[in-house]
């Protein structure tokens, strides 16, 4: 049996779930958009990334080991993923591993029956097929998009609390199990479709987060070690002496955690001097600042 799924992420097929993570992020690094600019590399990061959330999971891992890849219609796992065309990997994953596996889902040959050997077939749940899924539409504050964590709404005068992956933008679906459209039996899924609202602080660019920073004339003349809340924490900035209006300081690691190489983005601070009012200062001084300061 073709063990193309460990062979994806360059692991034993006895690895430890340890091992697999730390496989996982190694290639994920390695094969990142944004790091690797080389042709091909962003279809090998998708295959990674399929890989590992099939491995990561032990229910699924355990389908895996005993079917192997008839699974993906006999094909190795590279195979079918560049076969699969455009078709998001997570989705069809996502299918395979909903239904109910047994020997009726394959045939005399082996293969899943819902997949064809030259790649994906059209293959939907049973779900989709009945139309049993409602969709909708949810508003959630800007920090709890990119922190995550529980979320409260309410269905049909029922309370349901849905779990919120951090790093979530503007536009993602969220499935929520079980709570779609019922027939007989079956029961469909209820897809969330994400509104991430705007954030009075912060602005996003993918990972990294910028925001304005109001520091006064003295801490911009000569400098000072400032503590600042962060989504993620509060630190420690020092503002160096002579600091412009507009300067930027980067916080690195301090934006938001990439859901699938779990590196964080950075946090950019961008300077802004408020100004003293004059009638605040001692005549003198403002004489002295009048008669000192360069003129335009």
């Amino acid at each position: 049996m073709s063990n193309s799924l460990y062979d994806t992420l360059g692991i034993a097929k006895d690895a430890s779930s340890d091992e697999i993570k730390k496989a996982y992020r190694r290639l994920a690094r390695k094969y990142h958009p944004d790091i690797n600019k080389e042709k091909g590399a962003e279809d090998k990061f998708k295959e990674i990334n399929a890989a590992y959330e099939i491995l990561s999971d032990p229910k699924k891992r355990a389908q895996y080991d005993k079917y192997g890849d008839s699974m993906f219609g006999g094909q190795s796992f590279h195979d079918f993923t560049r076969n699969a065309g455009g078709v998001d990997m997570s989705d069809i994953i996502r299918d395979i591993f909903n239904r109910h596996f047994g020997e009726s889902e394959f045939n005399r040959g082996g293969n899943f029956s819902g997949f064809k050997s030259n790649g994906f077939s059209g293959f939907k749940s049973r779900f989709e097929e009945e139309n049993l899924d409602k969709n909708t539409k949810l508003s959630i504050p800007f920090e709890l998009a990119i922190l995550g964590g529980e979320y409260s709404i309410n269905l049909n005068g029922e309370n349901v609390k849905i779990k919120i992956p951090y790093g979530m933008k503007n536009g993602e679906k969220l499935r929520v199990r079980g709570k779609g459209k019922k027939s007989g039996s079956n029961v469909g899924d209820l897809i969330i479709q994400l509104e991430v609202e705007k954030s009075n602080i912060y602005e996003r660019d993918e990972d990294d987060l910028s925001r304005n920073f109001d520091i006064s004339l003295h801490t911009a003349f000569f400098g000072a070690k400032l503590n600042i809340k962060t989504p993620k924490r509060e630190v420690s900035v020092k503002i160096p002496a002579n600091s412009k209006n507009g300067q930027k300081i980067r916080l690195k690691g301090f934006g938001v955690q990439n859901r699938k190489t779990g590196i964080y983005g950075d946090l950019y601070l961008i300077l802004n001097i408020v100004l003293p009012k004059l009638d605040s200062l001692d005549e003198k001084f403002v004489k002295l600042l009048d008669e000192n300061l360069p003129k335009d």
